[in-house]
């Protein structure tokens, strides 16, 4: 590290990369002395916010990668598929490393990144951003104060929002599970890692049922078009791309996303050439996707605890909601607000965490981007992880979970699994989850 506080290069400037820079500036702890990006626009667009040299400006994470340790940490916030290779490469050139979520697609994978990470002795933390946010702290602090007992059961709904769903995972990038990952790990690694770390424990046994019911093409309707500009329906329909991104503009957060990710062009008229020719136009019910819309995941800790997750497409966008049973009292919480009973005393009462916004990426999901970003330059700058709120065996323990999940949903079975909460011996294949009857 140098004066000028932490030097970090970014290997993938889009919305999440961006955001990450930003807040790393604009704490003055960080600088960015390199980028790698592939579209020419933002790598353009990227060097000139940041100032970043021109000799220090590459087309994609290898060839950053190629040039040697240019600074002290990397930010990863590349295409899903590619975390695995370039966090292995940037561990090995020493760099400490924040990897956006999924820490990678695959479990051999994540096996890679972790054995890199122990073999180079730098710190690695994967987004999981809602462990940061001032509601999860106090939270967190509730269950772990004894407040409510010991907890039993927990129920958590990831509420994803109608036309989020549209947006990414039919129209968007994370549609099809053969070119990015299935939903659960794409979406919502971000809760089950939350759950294991609320409770405290990795689950013993794990259930999963859902599918893709809705936006799929025996539900078109017989009059709509390939696109939503030429659709006779577009007016009525729930899930009209020219009403969606048409109202972002004027409302910075919303440009920024969703609107970014369709067009840099922030008017009427292009919007409107986006939806014309690009993948955000498409009807969704003749798109290219395959991934789930609604999916549940049980699951039972040693202890004997229980544990709902349910995500799903048919909802507003909002905050996820939690109830958390214990046996002395019981709380209900709504990403901002904690309504706690007391079952000894009967009283009840309302903790407000202070989280305003709707927990977003739009908005730094309640606070947990700019959280996480700044204790990542803490414990690069001060050589300490402490900061840090996950490893790579905490990360991959979740992940691991969100694997098991998936194959018990395809296959129809409850998995048991044995040791996930360990970290793997490193050039070991994966422990395989044990099948019992389902």
């Amino acid at each position: 590290m140098t004066v000028d506080g932490v030097r970090l290069v970014l290997a993938g400037a889009g919305l999440r990369g961006i955001g990450y820079a930003r807040r790393a500036a604009a704490t003055g702890a960080a600088r960015v002395v390199a980028v790698a990006e592939p579209d020419p626009a933002r790598r353009a667009a990227f060097a000139a916010e940041f100032g970043v040299p021109a000799g220090q400006v590459f087309t994609d994470w290898a060839e950053l990668a190629a040039a040697g340790r240019l600074g002290d940490a990397a930010v990863i916030a590349t295409q899903d598929r590619m975390h695995a290779d370039a966090a292995v490469a940037f561990a090995g050139l020493g760099y400490h490393i924040l990897l956006e979520k999924p820490m990678a697609t695959t479990e051999p994978d994540a096996l890679r990144i972790a054995a890199a990470v122990d073999a180079a002795g730098v710190m690695l933390a994967v987004c999981h951003v809602l462990r940061y946010t001032p509601y999860t702290r106090a939270l967190k602090g509730l269950l772990d104060s004894g407040t409510i007992g010991k907890l039993v059961n927990v129920q958590h709904l990831e509420p994803i929002g109608w036309w989020h769903f549209a947006h990414s995972f039919v129209r968007g990038h994370w549609n099809n599970s053969e070119t990015s990952a299935p939903l659960l790990l794409t979406k919502s690694c971000h809760d089950i890692d939350w759950l294991l770390y609320l409770i405290g424990a990795a689950p013993s046994r794990v259930s999963s049922f859902g599918g893709l019911a809705h936006f799929r093409p025996e539900q078109r309707p017989a009059e709509a078009a390939d696109r939503c500009l030429d659709c006779p329906l577009e007016p009525s329909c729930p899930y009209s791309a020219p009403r969606l991104y048409r109202s972002c503009l004027g409302d910075p957060a919303s440009e920024f996303w969703p609107l970014s990710a369709v067009t840099t062009d922030h008017t009427p008229a292009g919007i409107d050439a986006a939806l014309r020719d690009g993948p955000y136009g498409r009807c969704v019910y003749g798109s290219d996707n395959n991934v789930v819309d609604h999916q549940v995941v049980a699951m039972e800790f040693p202890d004997g605890a229980t544990c709902t997750f349910t995500m799903t497409a048919f909802t507003p966008m909002e905050h996820r909601r939690t109830r958390l049973f214990g046996t002395h009292g019981y709380v209900d919480g709504d990403g901002r607000l904690l309504h706690v009973t007391d079952f000894r005393t009967g009283e009840q009462h309302t903790i407000d965490t202070g989280t305003l916004a709707d927990g977003t990426a739009g908005d730094g999901h309640g606070g947990g981007d700019d959280a996480i970003m700044d204790a990542f330059i803490k414990a690069v700058a001060c050589g300490d992880a402490s900061a840090l709120h996950s490893d790579a065996a905490a990360s991959l323990a979740s992940h691991r979970v969100v694997w098991a999940a998936e194959r018990a949903r395809t296959d129809g079975a409850t998995l048991t699994l044995a040791g996930i909460g360990e970290r793997p011996a490193t050039g070991h294949e994966p422990q395989r989850a044990g099948r019992t009857s389902s």
